[in-house]
């Protein structure tokens, strides 16, 4: 059975007001700027509860759900100042922010994704990211307990898909899609390029889609840079 849909608009169409929902992407590289977009423009829905390393650019990726006030609240691992509406609602306390060390924000969601019901770790033992967790003593070390991660829809970035949606992602672009892809109830994913059932050589699959419930082809293959800073050449020792 094909899981090819026609456009991002209509992947999104059933998300509810309130779906939690997880988002690929280091900075904006592998993020999934069309899924976003589509469900930006959907002005029936918002109160979502987003999982996400990063928030987007300004007019960009996630960032324009937040332009759009349409978040609640967001685990991540950083605010940046990439999105402007992203790093003010957070420091006016307008929506909840519950920072998690990245390699702890990971692992919680590849414990969702295996089933797994969490896991104990030192990483923010005796910090502020301990408040209200249980600790335990292991080997003389201090631990933390961190819960793991699941949601309702997860909107990941890949290279090239099949319409069984196996998925192959290309460079740095991987990220956090791979492990995303397997922690949500439905899972839709954003490619470049879709091939026939075949072509993605079953050894170089990265995610086989017996976790992907949707693919859609991107209608806006742009590659901005988060951010890029210029200087001049003078002194350099070049033209």
């Amino acid at each position: 059975m094909s899981k090819i849909i026609t456009s991002s608009m209509e992947a999104v169409s059933d998300i509810p007001r309130g779906a939690s929902i997880l988002i690929g992407g280091f900075g904006i590289c592998g993020m999934a700027h069309n899924l976003c977009k589509a469900l930006s423009e959907r002005k029936d829905v918002g109160d979502f509860h987003l999982v996400s390393n990063a928030g987007g650019v300004d007019g960009w990726g996630v960032g324009m759900m937040f332009e759009n006030r349409q978040i609640r609240s967001i685990v991540a691992s950083r605010v940046g100042p990439a999105c402007k509406s992203y790093e003010e609602q957070a420091l006016r306390g307008e929506i909840e922010v519950e920072l998690s060390p990245q390699g702890t924000f990971i692992e919680r969601i590849r414990a969702g994704g295996a089933g797994i019901g969490g896991f104990f770790t030192p990483t923010g033992a005796g910090t502020v990211v301990a408040e209200g967790k249980e600790t335990r003593i292991i080997d003389g070390q201090e631990y933390i307990f961190e819960e793991p991660i699941r949601s309702d829809y997860a909107f990941i970035k890949a290279w090239k898909g099949d319409e069984r949606g196996n998925l192959i992602y290309r460079m740095s672009a991987q990220n956090f899609n791979p492990v995303m892809a397997t922690a949500a109830e439905v899972t839709i994913a954003e490619v470049e390029e879709i091939v026939s059932v075949g072509e993605i050589a079953p050894e170089n699959v990265h995610t086989p889609g017996i976790f992907v419930q949707r693919v859609v082809l991107g209608e806006d293959i742009e590659k901005p840079i988060e951010i890029m800073t210029n200087r001049s050449r003078e002194g350099l020792g070049g033209s």
